[in-house]
């Protein structure tokens, strides 16, 4: 099936009821009438696909780029929570590869899950630090061949928003940006778990009391790559809650630890958060003019090591950003897809995958987790 949303069944009656709730869910949202029903394949005869009708596909987001859908749809995703899952569904069914889930209420999940990342993502704000490493003391303790684990008694949800989102804490930690995409995840996803299966969240409490899952690990157990660089996703096209790289593609200042590349996820209406500056969202543009300059931020301390002048960056961003042709031939650089792993040629930052949360619910759950 050409892209779009793509809900499993085994017979004809789930199949049926899975259509009747995704309209039904359409309706609510005052989408139904954008919407068309596309047949099953040969192969899949149960299976139930849907996606927007062609000609809004065409105006809404050409090419598949998302970035516009809330401006041209005048959806204000932070004071609705309607208008945000508005734009997430939307944004699914502009998929240009299936989305295939295994049943309607994975769908369902999905959607809320999105909608879970993005929230906490706006509420999160941390101290950029590659090496430094603090939590909330009341919650968390550390160990090298562990990782930060929850400490006795002490429950997930609010132990990880207590680390990520300064109200509920006493200050900002210091966080990699990699690890903090995974603690804004990984609250979405036990968040979910909470909802419809508390022996998922049950089992992912003792396995932060025993051990981190983290970086590699964390993406295999937890997440589910889209495209590939075989394949890649249109560079505009997101879907609110998606986990998104930027690569750095300067050979040297991406020797710098932690400016390899930088992770976020995307918050919709053309955004993606600066969790370091939390009210300073970054668009498109301004993220891959940041990136440019970190090859202009570069030196070495009293020791040889390689640092990077973060104000420098700022500096030269700010400057850039006011200068339209300089704005121009920094972004016609940097808006290209990435190299492969290792190489360093004429590739830009933008990376060819999205990520976002695997199955949930008890009957098709699909994180396997190795508590210790």
């Amino acid at each position: 099936m050409s892209g779009g949303i793509v809900v499993k069944a085994t017979t004809p009656q789930e199949a049926v009821r899975a259509v009747e709730a995704f309209m039904a869910r359409m309706v609510a949202l005052g989408l139904r009438q954008h919407l068309r029903l596309r047949p099953a394949e040969p192969n899949a005869p149960h299976a139930v696909a849907f996606a927007l009708q062609e000609a809004e596909a065409r105006c809404w987001a050409p090419g598949s780029d998302t970035l516009q859908l809330c401006a041209r749809l005048r959806l204000d995703t932070r004071a609705c929570a309607d208008d945000l899952a508005r734009e997430i569904l939307l944004a699914m069914l502009l998929s240009p590869s299936p989305l295939v889930f295994p049943s309607w209420e994975e769908l369902e999940s999905a959607v809320r899950m999105r909608q879970a990342i993005v929230q906490a993502a706006r509420r999160t704000a941390m101290n950029f630090h590659t090496t430094q490493i603090e939590r909330p003391a009341e919650d968390w303790r550390y160990a090298a061949a562990s990782g930060f684990t929850l400490r006795a008694g002490r429950p997930l949800i609010p132990a990880l928003q207590r680390a990520t989102q300064p109200a509920l804490a006493t200050q900002a930690y210091s966080f990699s940006c990699y690890r903090a995409t995974e603690y804004v995840i990984l609250l979405a996803i036990a968040q979910e778990a909470q909802l419809v299966n508390p022996g998922l969240l049950s089992r992912l409490q003792r396995q932060w009391e025993s051990r981190a899952i983290m970086s590699r690990r964390f993406h295999e157990v937890f997440l589910r790559e889209h495209g590939s660089l075989e394949a890649p996703l249109p560079i505009t096209y997101y879907i609110p809650g998606d986990r998104v790289w930027f690569r750095n593609p300067d050979s040297d200042s991406a020797d710098v630890a932690g400016f390899e590349g930088s992770w976020v996820v995307y918050l919709g209406a053309g955004q993606f958060p600066n969790f370091w500056r939390r009210e300073r969202p970054y668009s498109l543009l301004a993220k891959c003019v940041e990136v440019y300059h970190w090859r202009h931020g570069t030196y070495r301390d009293a020791a040889g090591e390689l640092q990077m002048d973060e104000e420098r960056v700022d500096q030269l961003v700010a400057q850039t950003l006011q200068d339209p042709a300089a704005r121009e031939r920094v972004f016609e650089r940097m808006f290209r897809l990435r190299d492969p792993g290792g190489v360093y040629a004429g590739g830009g930052c933008m990376d060819a995958t999205r990520e976002s949360p695997r199955w949930v619910r008890p009957q098709t759950v699909d994180i396997e987790l190795s508590e210790a």
